[in-house]
C-alpha cells in the first residue's frame, strides 16, 4: 500500500469560507481567531450560531474573559451582531443561555472600517494643522 502524504479534501465538508476581505480590517490575531471559528459554527442559512465563551475559548486557547473581549471587540467592528437567550430547565426555571451570534455581511464592517479611518485621518491632519499654524 503506497503512502499518500496528501489526502483527498473534500472542500464542502471538511471547510469552511474566510472572506479575503477580513484581513484589511485591521484585526488582531485573537479577533481572527475567535471570528474564524464562529464562521465555523455558523449555520449557513441563518448566519447564526451560539457556542459558549467556554467553547471558543476551548477552540482557539484562550480563556473566557479574553474570549468575551474580543467578542465585543467584533461587535464594535460589526462583524458580528450578539443577541441574549435563555434557557428552560426541566423544572421550568429560566435561565441566560449562551449569545446568539449572527454574522454580519463583511461589506458592512469593511465601509465602518473605512469611515473610522478617514475620522482618524482627518483629526491627524487637523492636529498637524493646529500644530503649524502661526501664531
Amino acid at each position: 500500500m503506497k503512502y499518500n502524504r496528501y489526502p483527498s479534501r473534500d472542500a464542502i465538508r471538511n471547510y469552511f469560507p474566510l472572506p479575503n476581505e477580513i484581513f484589511q480590517l485591521g484585526l488582531t490575531p485573537g479577533e481572527l481567531a475567535v471570528y474564524a471559528f464562529l464562521l465555523k459554527c455558523e449555520n449557513r442559512e441563518t448566519y447564526q450560531c451560539y457556542p459558549s465563551y467556554r467553547t471558543i475559548g476551548e477552540a482557539v486557547g484562550m480563556s473566557r474573559n479574553t474570549v468575551k473581549k474580543h467578542v465585543d471587540s467584533l461587535v464594535e467592528k460589526r462583524l458580528l451582531y450578539t443577541e441574549p437567550t435563555t434557557v428552560t430547565l426541566q423544572d421550568g426555571t429560566k435561565r441566560n443561555g449562551s449569545l446568539l451570534y449572527t454574522i454580519r455581511p463583511i461589506q458592512e464592517a469593511k465601509e465602518y472600517y473605512v469611515e473610522q479611518q478617514a475620522k482618524v485621518n482627518e483629526e491627524a491632519r487637523l492636529k498637524a494643522q493646529k500644530k503649524h499654524a502661526p501664531l
